[in-house]
């Protein structure tokens, strides 16, 4: 499949990128809808059928006016290659078509005259190190080398002074290819890597950790194929492209969203996915932080090792909670446990705290309204939760109800004992057990009124009170009522985007 016409681009920049242990080294980043490319540069025979080649053989004579038209850099003494700096316009170089800047010179022939005609056998250096500070193109004129380097190169002095051995080269592992008048050559940026982009996430931070890297990040695919650290020229470049790759990958996810959500029943569908890094709560942990993938689908949130591609992935989430029955609080810079920026928390209904991060800001925004949304939708389509309380020894039961507001009563009889409006509860407090004190106003008398209650879930009681008040809230404003016309929808009031972990 050739990707360069199945996908529109769009960003296209040049960064350096470190793989392993090897020196950073530059290359293209093209980012287009779907997928992030990574390219080097590499040197290819362009007649007919393009074929890559190990080693290149030419042979150049050296003019009264400029020498051999090229410079060097490197050497044995160094411990890197020979390599072409420089090639100046309209010399002999330059005319042979066959030598580039970024070649590494592995084999030098005297073939007569005393160094007037030489024999070179040359291969592509295609990740110099980044401190030869070589030229992305030869397009630039170059003067003589004995001008341009302030000292006379050894090539073009006699040709007998280059002692690299060619072993320590990194060329292509194919075999060399004789050097054709019929042949023509160009250097040209070749794919090293490909990155699909749906499902897959990135990290400026080190793996498990809390240290930011300067300047650079890794795209990990789905698969698991990483891109390697790339490190950006500013913070600036480095922050365009996150936010840049970061809304190629949330535009996939929503039209991944819309397929899949054509298959499941209205009250199953899917408004939120994502990567996320959970901070585990055990310190003795090599890892600090361990990637996790976040679903708000119908009435639950799921948290999954790996994102959920078959029906059968659901079944298979690691947790699973009641949306209307946990909390989710974003983090100030004053609640942060670590140096880690765009955090947020979620209290389950167990009362277990689950502390989440995200790369970018935009991220922590669209979880936000998300998790607003994914609330908003549940409250709307059960409209009544009700669970069973302890009043003075007797078994009861307490409707939270978004049309009438709290009932409570006999869980034998089925007879009212008391009931309020949203409006009425002044004030709460609990004692972060099993039992909640509410505060009521009779609306006759203007007297508080206080109701205590005894729940075996208390967390999931609150979190549930918590998600009909938010609901309400929300159905005061108008726009947001419209927003919520698809599961889709960015809610645009106050809501659970700010949330305590008390009521």
């Amino acid at each position: 499949m050739d990707f360069r016409t199945a996908c529109e681009e769009t960003k296209t920049g040049v960064c350096l990128l470190q793989d392993g242990n090897q020196e950073p080294f530059k290359v293209r980043l093209h980012l287009a809808k779907d997928i992030l490319m990574i390219q080097e540069q590499d040197v290819i025979c362009v007649s007919g059928e393009p074929f890559y080649s190990g080693e290149r053989t030419v042979t150049i004579r050296r003019q009264t006016v400029g020498g051999f038209g090229l410079s060097i850099k490197g050497g044995a003494e160094h411990n890197i290659p020979v390599v072409i700096s420089k090639i100046s316009k309209e010399q002999r170089a330059e005319l042979s078509g066959l030598l580039f800047i970024g070649d590494a010179i592995l084999q030098v022939q005297v073939l007569r005259n005393a160094g007037e005609e030489v024999t070179l056998t040359v291969s592509f250096l295609k990740r110099a190190p980044a401190f030869l500070k070589l030229p992305l193109n030869e397009d630039c004129a170059c003067a003589p080398s004995d001008q341009s380097s302030g000292t006379s190169s050894p090539l073009c002095d006699s040709g007998l002074h280059l002692n690299y051995h060619p072993n320590n080269t990194d060329t292509l592992s194919c075999s060399s290819w004789p050097a054709s008048p019929g042949l023509r050559w160009e250097k040209r940026w070749c794919d090293l890597r490909l990155i699909p982009l749906l499902h897959s996430r990135f990290s400026q931070y080190l793996p498990g950790s809390d240290l930011c890297r300067q300047n650079a990040f890794q795209v990990i695919a789905v698969d698991g194929v990483c891109s390697g650290i790339i490190q950006c020229l500013s913070a600036e470049d480095c922050i365009d492209w996150l936010q840049a790759i970061a809304s190629n990958i949330s535009n996939l996810t929503k039209h991944n969203i819309k397929k899949i959500n054509r298959n499941f029943p209205v009250n199953q569908q899917i408004v939120y996915m994502g990567w996320t890094e959970e901070r585990e709560q055990d310190s003795l942990q090599d890892r600090m932080y361990t990637p996790k993938f976040l679903a708000l689908r119908g009435s639950s949130l799921y948290k999954f090792i790996a994102p959920p591609v078959t029906t059968w992935d659901w079944t298979r989430a690691e947790k699973t909670f009641s949306v209307y029955e946990i909390m989710c609080k974003i983090l100030k810079d004053s609640d942060l446990l670590d140096r880690r920026k765009h955090c947020f928390s979620v209290q389950s209904e167990s009362g277990e705290d689950l502390y989440f991060s995200v790369e970018l800001e935009s991220d922590l925004t669209l979880w936000e309204k998300a998790f607003q949304t994914a609330t908003f939708l549940e409250v709307e389509r059960i409209q009544c939760k009700t669970y069973a309380c302890v009043l003075e020894s007797h078994l009861m039961g307490l409707t939270i109800d978004f049309s009438m507001g709290f009932v409570c009563f006999d869980a034998a009889t089925k007879a009212v004992l008391w009931r309020y409006k949203f409006s009425q509860l002044k004030g709460s407090s609990d004692d972060g057990k099993s039992k909640i004190k509410f505060l009521f106003q009779n609306q006759d008398t203007k007297q508080i009124e206080a109701k205590e209650l005894e729940f075996s879930n208390l967390f999931a009681v609150l979190h549930c009170i918590h998600s009909f008040f938010a609901a309400k809230v929300a159905c005061l404003d108008p726009l947001y009522v419209g927003s919520q016309a698809t599961a889709s929808a960015a809610p645009t009031t106050s809501g659970t985007g700010k949330l305590k972990y008390s009521t």
